[in-house]
C-alpha cells in the first residue's frame, strides 16, 4: 500500500493505480470532473497511463452549472 493525498485526505491504495483506476475505484465519472496530479492537469485522455505513486497529492473537482 501507498498513501497519496486526494482533495486533502490521505488515503491508503494498491499500486499500480493509474488515475483512471482511481476514480472508478472513487466511484467518480471521469466525464464530468477535472483531476490536477501533483499540480498538473491531467485531461481525460491522460489518465489511463498517468500512475499514482507514494506521496503523491491528486485534486478532484466536479463540473457544477448554473446560471
Amino acid at each position: 500500500m501507498v498513501q497519496i493525498q486526494v482533495n486533502g485526505e490521505t488515503t491508503d491504495v494498491m499500486p499500480p493505480l493509474s488515475i483512471s483506476s482511481l476514480l472508478q475505484q472513487l466511484a467518480v465519472d471521469a466525464n464530468c470532473v477535472a483531476v490536477e496530479h501533483n499540480g498538473q492537469i491531467i485531461t481525460l485522455q491522460e489518465q489511463a497511463q498517468a500512475q499514482v505513486a507514494e506521496g503523491d497529492c491528486i485534486e478532484i473537482v466536479r463540473f457544477v452549472g448554473g446560471g
